[in-house]
């Protein structure tokens, strides 16, 4: 297959994309991406040279460009992963979540639509979230059926973004698959998410903020058990359906926090002997912060025989390891572009 796979440059995307390249060394995958300032070229350096891969520095909200890439590479399949994709920026600047995560999704769906023609074999898969359902209580999980409740700008731009899809199914006879994950973790994961930012402000014995009573609680999954689940998705979902990933990984914010303050007390003690845990600083709470996420993946199981290999403990020991033996790759990819985004558009917020 020729696959287009949007974002590609960035957390999971580029996770993605080497793994597409190695399981399927006779696919090409084309990565596009704006090289915004979380999507990073560094990601993608182990593909460098692959006649399989090619990429494209490009916004999906460009039409023509789009047009010329279905064109171009004769795409057989869309993999769409570019978007905005942080909460906290999401109420500082909404507009951008909507013009990419919305009006970008838009134009895929027009453009493969066009290319393709309804009742193609061809498909579209649209890589969501499990925020756009909301927050749970204390019980419970999301599954495929749970109504849409999102909670902040971007879980809302993620969920206009799925009506809009499932609209083209329904509508149009585009081939069709949207999927929703729990929060991810691994290797390439942008310093401005919880676990990096945990890691690089203990290394460099800053406060690790967080939000509220710290009792929030996540479902977590390996980035590459969530790659595996969207190309199982991709070469075995039905047309029009929805598959959840998760792991069954629930932890609360600070008890995860801690975890990782523990391990780095062993992997890398800092200097004065102090544990990192004395850095934890609870500070005032994000805006509709949601309360829990967890997800229900029995569907992928029982439908695509999908499950995640990877042990949390064990998986986030070795994420843990990876950005300790990759500070360079941290300092360049928050370096230039990152620090002038952030000046420039939030410097009076």
């Amino acid at each position: 297959m020729n696959i287009l796979l949007t974002g590609g440059a960035g957390f999971i995307g580029s996770n993605l994309a080497q793994y597409l390249l190695k399981t399927y060394p006779n696919d090409k995958v084309i990565t596009f991406d704006k090289l915004t300032y979380a999507g990073n070229l560094e990601s993608l350096k182990s593909v460098e040279g692959n006649s399989s891969h090619i990429f494209i520095k490009g916004d999906i909200c460009d039409a023509p460009l789009v047009r010329k890439t279905f064109k171009d590479y004769d795409i057989d399949a869309v993999l769409h992963l570019a978007a905005e994709s942080h909460v906290d920026r999401s109420i500082l600047g909404p507009k951008e979540f909507i013009e990419t995560n919305v009006m970008g999704t838009f134009t895929l769906l027009e453009e493969a639509k066009n290319a393709w023609g309804s009742g193609s074999e061809n498909v579209f898969v649209n890589v969501s979230t499990d925020e756009v359902y909301g927050s749970l209580g204390k019980t419970g999980a999301f599954t495929e059926l749970t109504p849409y409740a999102p909670n902040s700008p971007y879980s809302a731009s993620k969920a206009s973004a799925d009506h809009l899809v499932r609209s083209y199914f329904h509508t149009f006879g585009l081939k069709v698959i949207t999927t929703h994950c729990s929060n991810n973790y691994g290797a390439f994961q942008f310093p401005e998410k919880l676990i990096p930012v945990i890691i690089l402000n203990a290394l460099a014995r800053k406060k690790l903020p967080i939000y509220g009573d710290g009792l929030n609680i996540r479902d977590w999954i390996h980035v590459l058990d969530h790659a595996r689940g969207i190309d199982v998705a991709l070469r075995s979902g039905k047309a029009g359906e929805v598959y959840n990933f998760g792991a069954d990984a629930e932890w609360t914010n600070i008890d995860l926090v801690r975890f990782i303050c523990s391990e780095l007390d062993e992997l890398r003690p800092a200097t004065d002997t102090r544990p990192y845990s004395d850095l934890i600083e609870f500070v005032k709470d994000r805006p509709g912060h949601d309360q829990r996420y967890a997800i229900d993946s029995s569907k992928a199981k029982t439908e695509l025989g999908w499950s995640p290999e990877n042990d949390f403990k064990t998986a986030m020991r070795s994420t843990i390891k990876w950005y300790l033996d990759n500070l360079d790759w941290t300092e360049r990819v928050k370096s230039g572009e990152y620090i002038s985004y952030y000046a420039e558009n939030y410097k009076d917020r």
